[in-house]
């Protein structure tokens, strides 16, 4: 039976992303992300930077856009914010991962930007609602192509920065995260299983702040890869 045939409407492309040196791209099964995991961030967000539970939430598959597209302005919002990410790809899935063996389920490393309605996200946490309208929305999950862990290993530090038409917006430094990428593995496959073709969007650290329409975004991490955006306009 044909794909055609199998379904009443053609099925959704593929996600996927490229992969550095390979003809072959990675498809992606799920985007999670990484809430307030660097102390400085969670004072600029107005939160205790103590090291309690990590929380997550997610991403739509088909929000990824590749390096160097533009991004348009989204609907709904006055106030778009830029977040630079360490992105952690997932090659071998698993449940209960310890974190000493986390590592081994690591495909590769990339650079994201998690592109944030900040006013919207605001609203929801004034009412106590879900923040899903604010983080997951069209376009709103840029990424560059991954770097196999095979090629760098596994970074344990790095400089990881974002700047917005030359100017430097966000500085640290991956070792300041607040849970490392095992202990975020270990956690996440605790409460369901992680699969191949998963990533995760680690955190940023401080300094996020709006864009506009025009604005060229760069950031990158050190010894893994870099990225560029623009913010176009509204479609």
């Amino acid at each position: 039976m044909s794909s055609r045939s199998a379904y009443v409407i053609d099925p959704p492309a593929m996600a996927s992303l490229p992969v550095r040196g390979r003809d072959q791209r990675f498809p992606v099964r799920r985007i999670y992300c990484v809430g307030r995991n660097y102390a400085a961030h969670a004072k600029e967000m107005g939160k205790d930077p103590e090291r309690e539970p990590p929380f997550f939430f997610q991403k739509p598959v088909d929000a990824l856009v590749d390096n160097g597209v533009a991004v348009p302005y989204p609907p709904q919002t006055k106030n778009l914010h830029h977040e630079i990410e360490w992105v952690v790809a997932i090659g071998l899935g698993g449940r209960n991962i310890a974190a000493q063996d986390a590592n081994a389920h690591v495909f590769g490393y990339s650079v994201g930007i998690d592109l944030t309605r900040r006013d919207l996200q605001n609203a929801a946490k004034d009412l106590g609602r879900p923040w899903e309208w604010g983080k997951s929305f069209d376009h709103s999950a840029p990424c560059s192509a991954i770097v196999t862990a095979a090629d760098i290993g596994h970074p344990k530090r790095g400089r990881i920065w974002l700047s917005v038409n030359g100017a430097m917006r966000q500085q640290g430094d991956i070792a300041d995260l607040i849970w490392s990428v095992p202990e975020v593995i270990a956690e996440i496959s605790a409460s369901m299983s992680l699969e191949p073709g998963d990533l995760i969007y680690t955190g940023t650290p401080a300094g996020v702040g709006a864009v506009t329409v025009g604005d060229v975004l760069e950031g990158g991490v050190e010894g893994i890869a870099d990225i560029q955006i623009a913010i176009g306009a509204p479609q």
